[in-house]
């Protein structure tokens, strides 16, 4: 049978001729069909499980080949997956209402506050609700260097949950995917050919896979990207329990290119992240040397040398037409929330893939019926996200507006029973739980401007911060 090239004969609006399927062959999953997830992280993880799982409950059999090269046990560099590792309270919450408890093995320090700094002064603001906790993870087992493994990898533990529910995993990458007879049909580095019923693609924006599977889907372009940095400093459990207590530290600077900055505890180590546009040498430099952040992660607590470090890319822009028949791009590669909650949007895009694909179809009609609002909901957040960070930076640059905002933070964690406006607006802003259309909808709201005006006010005559 003649094989074709997807990039030339697969369509996203309308199947061709040579592709329309018989009555008897629908574009849907039915009994024994055969999915191939690439990609092993939280989005493919996520889809796995969501698919397994419904197939299960609707009495469909579902074989499902996760191909993942990258082993999660390996320290850094061979199983990172080059993030911050911060599970937002909100995402705790909904993988625990999907049954997916993440142990204590996993999770290298509940936070419950976090300290915002400033070059006005610092604020301590606590976890809005007594349940809400953020989780710090590693998405392996460490950095490099922190030899034998002393927690559990947060995408391990995913991936070990999608094999216990009957899913193979294939230490190979796929570098082709290809029509074979109406069906995608994988090819991997090592030469395993297989042809499935779906292909489901959930590699991240840094993996050559998606370099190379880019013009799989006819009219797909991946996301666009900049450039972070993500630092692992180790300190030793004690002394990062002593400098950094359970809180993350957010970090407000006048820096250009600088959006966020945070350090983060886990375990023997602070996680330092900056996030902004192209973030290079100089600006972390700068960002270390700053004497605010001296004053919470002193040189000599670390030695001036991170243990290790990386600059991956991020999304911050989706991907266009993610979809086509029997093939579907979710998490990184798809879209993903700006600058926040990464893994929050990969569990969305990858349950909305998973469920589409069961109980409506695999087609790309169906993909952009059931599939496609999900990610343009995500899209349009981000657009509203860009508006909230383009104030933050407004607010980076003009000191009494950040002595404003540490005044009304600080004023409402001290007195009791005091409406905590602004608290709960950074807490949301800063953890990525909430999106930010609501976090904009309730800094918009007369009473908290009214409040920052008179903060703003009093600030700029009293010259302080309190």
């Amino acid at each position: 049978m003649k094989k074709a090239s997807l990039t030339t004969s697969l369509s996203v609006d309308k199947p061709s001729a040579s592709l329309t399927e018989s009555p008897a062959e629908p574009y849907r999953l039915e009994d024994g069909a055969r999915v191939a997830v690439v990609g092993g992280g939280p989005a493919g993880s996520f889809f796995s499980y969501f698919l397994l799982e419904l197939a299960e409950r609707v009495g469909v059999r579902v074989k499902v080949d996760v191909y993942e090269p990258r082993d999660f046990s390996a320290e850094a560099p061979r199983g990172c997956n080059m993030c911050g590792g911060i599970i937002s309270e909100s995402l705790v919450q909904s993988l625990a209402t999907e049954g997916i408890n993440i142990p204590p093995t996993v999770v290298q320090r509940g936070i419950d506050s976090y300290v915002l700094h400033t070059d006005v002064g610092d604020v301590r603001i606590d976890t809005p609700l007594h349940e809400m906790r953020i989780a710090a993870v590693f998405r392996g087992p460490g950095p490099r260097g922190a030899g034998r493994a002393k927690w559990g990898s947060f995408d391990g533990f995913l991936q070990n949950r999608v094999l216990d529910r009957g899913a193979e995993l294939k230490r190979s990458r796929v570098d082709e995917i290809e029509l074979e007879s109406g069906r995608p049909r994988v090819r991997t580095k090592d030469g395993l050919v297989e042809t499935y019923d779906l292909v489901v693609v959930a590699v991240g924006v840094n993996t050559g896979t998606l370099a190379s599977l880019r013009n799989t889907i006819p009219g797909y372009r991946p996301p666009g990207t900049t450039r972070t940095y993500i630092g692992e400093y180790y300190l030793g459990e004690d002394k990062v329990a002593a400098v950094l207590g359970s809180s993350m530290h957010v970090f407000l600077l006048s820096i250009q290119r600088l959006e966020f900055a945070a350090i983060i505890p886990k375990g023997d180590y602070a996680t330092v992240c900056l996030l902004g546009r192209e973030i290079d040498d100089e600006l972390v430099r700068e960002f270390l040397e700053s004497p605010v952040v001296g004053k919470c992660l002193p040189p000599e607590s670390y030695a001036g040398k991170s243990a290790c470090h990386c600059r991956p890319s991020i999304n911050v822009r989706g991907a266009v037409r993610p979809f086509s028949d029997r093939v579907v791009f979710v998490g990184d590669c798809a879209f993903t929330r700006l600058y926040k909650d990464g893994i929050g949007a990969a569990y969305r895009t990858a349950k909305a893939a998973a469920t589409t694909a069961l109980l409506h179809g695999v087609s790309a009609a169906d993909f952009e019926r059931h599939y496609w609002p999900v990610c343009r909901a995500i899209g349009g957040d981000n657009r509203i996200g860009g508006l909230t960070f383009a104030a933050t930076r407004m607010v980076q640059r003009i000191r009494f507006l950040r002595r404003a905002v540490l005044r009304m933070a600080t004023v409402e964690q001290r007195r009791a029973g005091e409406r905590r406006r602004m608290s709960l607006v950074l807490w949301d802003l800063f953890t990525g739980s909430a999106s930010y259309r609501n976090i904009l909808f309730r800094a918009l709201q007369p009473a908290f401007v009214a409040r920052f005006l008179w903060n703003s006010a009093v600030s700029t005559l009293k010259r302080d911060s309190v």
